[in-house]
């Protein structure tokens, strides 16, 4: 399992009760973590592995994880569970999504320092050979996957867009909401 899925022991630890549970149901785990605080929050995000969740399946995948982990216990204070999807500027926590999303801005950080830096910030493209390979101001670069720290989506409006034509296309946003949503986006960048 990646550290960039599940970082801490306990979040690794739940990763391993959930993943069979979600993955029976037909989802993927993109990143569990158990978050302090003076209720703690057991976040997991999860999607369907041609990508995409809806609410309901948030739904479905909450309750069959709250009773798993009811059985399991592996958690002794209360909590509370929150199911989502891993959202536009998703995080990138497998090998697989930084092929899926290449040609899109990212931000990298590594564990270790890399020739004096542990910040990348590029447009992603794609993966060889158990690389990341990103697109920064000094060219083309590969790092291993098992270098990095975090990693995720940077917020574009070309993100934005082809993340609600995608949508669109697969009929969870209707040609009116579509249109109205691009009419907004087309006069925020008039006004920029």
């Amino acid at each position: 399992m990646s550290d960039l899925i599940a970082k801490t022991s306990m979040d690794q630890r739940l990763a391993e009760i959930i993943t069979p549970v979600i993955e029976d149901m037909g989802f993927e785990l993109v990143r569990v973590r158990l978050q302090g605080g003076k209720t703690a929050t057991l976040q997991i995000m999860a999607e369907k592995p041609d990508g995409g969740i809806e609410v309901d399946d948030c739904a479905a995948i909450s309750t069959a994880v709250s009773a798993t982990l009811d059985v399991e216990d592996p958690i002794e204070d209360q909590y509370t569970l929150e199911v989502s999807s891993p959202g536009i500027d998703r995080p990138l926590t497998r090998l697989k999504d930084f092929d899926a999303w290449t040609g899109y801005v990212a931000k990298i950080e590594t564990a270790e320092m890399i020739e004096g830096r542990k910040r990348f910030k590029g447009v992603l493209a794609g993966t060889e050979d158990g690389e990341v390979l990103i697109e920064i101001e000094e060219g083309t670069i590969g790092l291993q996957f098992d270098w990095l720290a975090d990693a995720k989506l940077v917020l574009t409006d070309d993100l934005i867009r082809d993340v609600l034509k995608a949508r669109k296309d697969a009929g969870a946003v209707d040609e009116k909401q579509f249109d109205e949503i691009q009419t907004i986006m087309d006069g925020d960048e008039e006004t920029r």
